[in-house]
């Protein structure tokens, strides 16, 4: 699998809308096995941890160019006092491989104890469905293992249902008659999916007025020199 990928700008100012852009890469060609028990496209999934203070932009301001990049995406606050975390997904893998998250920076006049310093940008993205349900079972995207050493006497496939403890989906490794051992895989482990974690971006909250100040220092010095050449004229 290629690796996820962030793309932010190296600096932005206080109260401004930007975008952070998270890559999802993977080759479209592979087939994840639904909850269904067929096979279908991959989904897609991410999780972006800003720093404090910086959260998801509002509607109102958000432009119409964002707005076409990001679709009918809908993000979510990982928890409600967590602003600054958001997560979207599963969505469809083919037409979200790039995901476009509109971002508000902090507005230091509302808080004198931020300062103007270079801030981390952390990723999480998940490619492919769940192995483990939340209430920890599995689901038919994982390999199931024997739970006893025995002998197969007998496989039966329903497909709109399961028999014992392999639900639709996986392929066997095993046939009738044959002996098993305990916590051997009797399945393939259909899952083409990942999670990846640790990607990070670095933003600078710049100061405006230093912007400002830059500005006014790089002008004197054009007009030091044209006034230099004047006087020698």
């Amino acid at each position: 699998n290629k690796p996820m990928d962030i793309e932010v700008p190296q600096a932005v100012l206080p109260d401004t809308v930007f975008e952070a852009i998270v890559r999802i890469p993977y080759d479209m060609q592979l087939k994840q096995v639904l909850a269904n028990g067929k096979k279908g496209a991959l989904n897609v999934g991410a999780v972006l941890i800003l720093p404090e203070r910086f959260e998801l932009a509002p509607p109102d301001r958000i432009s119409p160019e964002m707005k076409e990049k990001i679709g009918n995406l809908s993000f979510q606050n990982y928890r409600p006092t967590k602003n600054n975390i958001l997560v979207i997904g599963p969505v469809p893998g083919k037409r979200y491989s790039e995901i476009t998250f509109p971002i508000l920076s902090l507005d230091p006049a509302s808080n004198k104890d931020v300062h103007f310093l270079k801030n981390l940008i952390y990723v999480g993205g998940k490619r492919g469905r769940g192995q483990i349900y939340p209430d920890r079972n599995k689901s038919n995207n994982t390999v199931y293992n024997a739970t006893a050493t025995c002998v197969v006497s007998k496989i039966i496939r329903k497909e709109k249902g399961v028999v014992d403890i392999i639900h639709p989906g996986p392929e066997l490794l095993v046939s009738k008659g044959e002996s098993i051992k305990l916590d051997q895989p009797l399945t393939i482990n259909p899952n083409v999916g990942v999670f990846g974690q640790g990607w990070d971006a670095e933003i600078v909250l710049q100061d405006p007025l230093s912007v400002q100040g830059l500005l006014f220092f790089l002008a004197s010095i054009v007009f030091a020199q044209i006034f230099l050449v004047l006087k020698k004229k």
